[in-house]
């Protein structure tokens, strides 16, 4: 009967549809500056951006051996799970990747970033950078070193973050002005942000089942080696991430 039916005994997936009331108008917000910045000679540029976390210990993943063998081996350190933490920008047209590698990723670490996005891209007049709602991307001492925001959905922190920048961030960042424009992804949406697919392909080449876990120095060189393939642009990675439309 439940061949007739059309049914099939199925594993189940994790599901999550945005709740965000402003989802169709946040995504038509990212296709109308896609197709400006197409437009703008390179006088403006679009980045996707997010944060990975990645741990010493290897992750576990399927991986192919001789048969008659035992499975294969994550082998892990007794050392604390050291943490290193990746902040990424993926470039909508070219597929370059600027990133900052740190033991934390703070207000001060993201300051750091976006001066050296901009060092990258000197003559651009605006920097659109398209990222998820944590609360740290608007932290007001972040904010006070990037140009006035236009975004009109509005950037929302928790209710008992300070409303205006401090006196420190002020005197170190005030005079920045950067022309980076934060642009906003519905909540819970992360299939909208292609970089996603980079902090995938990182962990597929890189971190699952790594032989690394007590030498944190040479995991860290081959985090940076993998995503230093990437800093001059690939219409490979375009491809991976679903951007490429050649």
């Amino acid at each position: 009967m439940l061949e007739r039916l059309g049914l099939r005994w199925k594993g189940s997936r994790q599901h999550v549809h945005s709740p965000d009331p402003n989802y169709l108008a946040k995504q038509a917000e990212i296709a109308r500056l896609v197709a400006e910045v197409e437009r703008s000679d390179g006088q403006s540029q679009l980045f996707y951006l997010d944060e990975v976390t990645i741990y010493r210990q290897p992750t576990l993943a399927h991986a192919w051996e001789e048969k008659g063998q035992s499975q294969a081996k994550a082998e892990r350190s007794h050392q604390a799970d050291t943490l290193t933490r990746i902040v990424a920008a993926l470039n909508h047209q070219t597929g370059q990747v600027v990133y900052l590698r740190s033991t934390r990723i703070g207000v001060a670490q993201l300051v750091e970033f976006y001066q050296k996005l901009r060092k990258i891209y000197p003559q651009a007049k605006s920097l659109y950078v398209v990222q998820d709602n944590w609360p740290v991307h608007f932290h007001p001492d972040l904010l006070v070193a990037l140009e006035n925001q236009s975004t009109p959905f509005g950037l929302k922190v928790p209710p008992n973050w300070p409303t205006k920048p401090s006196g420190a961030a002020l005197k170190k960042w005030g005079a920045l002005h950067l022309p980076i424009q934060l642009v906003l992804l519905p909540t819970y949406a992360s299939w909208l942000n292609p970089i996603e697919k980079l902090g995938r392909y990182l962990k597929q080449e890189v971190v699952h089942l790594h032989p690394l876990a007590n030498d944190l120095a040479k995991l860290r060189a081959e985090l940076d080696r993998f995503l230093d393939r990437f800093v001059l642009g690939s219409n490979l990675l375009l491809r991976y991430v679903g951007l490429f439309t050649d």
